[in-house]
């Protein structure tokens, strides 16, 4: 059941109703007795907990044999060469012998 926001026309008071979608608005307020007027709220947010979502987490069965299909095998590619790292020019220092 949600939560609506009401407001006195006539006070102001601001006040939070818990009612079902299903009953009809509140027409008098609890201060004054005069007319109040539903406010429109943002709702409740949204809150995702856990390690992580991502739009590729709910793929249908379909849309996964076909990435499967698309992407090369494992066994065609080419093994990783290590890449050289640049000299820092910090070279060890030789010894002069005299």
């Amino acid at each position: 059941m949600p939560t609506y926001d009401y407001c006195c026309l006539t006070c102001g008071h601001q006040f939070e109703n818990f009612q079902p979608m299903t009953s009809k608005p509140l027409k008098k307020c609890p201060k004054c007795g005069k007319k109040v007027e539903r406010l429109i709220g943002g709702g409740a947010g949204i809150v995702f907990k856990g390690s992580g979502f991502y739009q590729t987490d709910y793929r249908s069965s379909n849309y996964k044999e076909g990435a499967k299909k698309e992407s090369p095998p494992k066994g065609d590619s080419k093994p990783d060469t290590p890449v050289k790292k640049p000299d820092s020019g910090t070279s060890p220092k030789k010894e002069n012998k005299k």
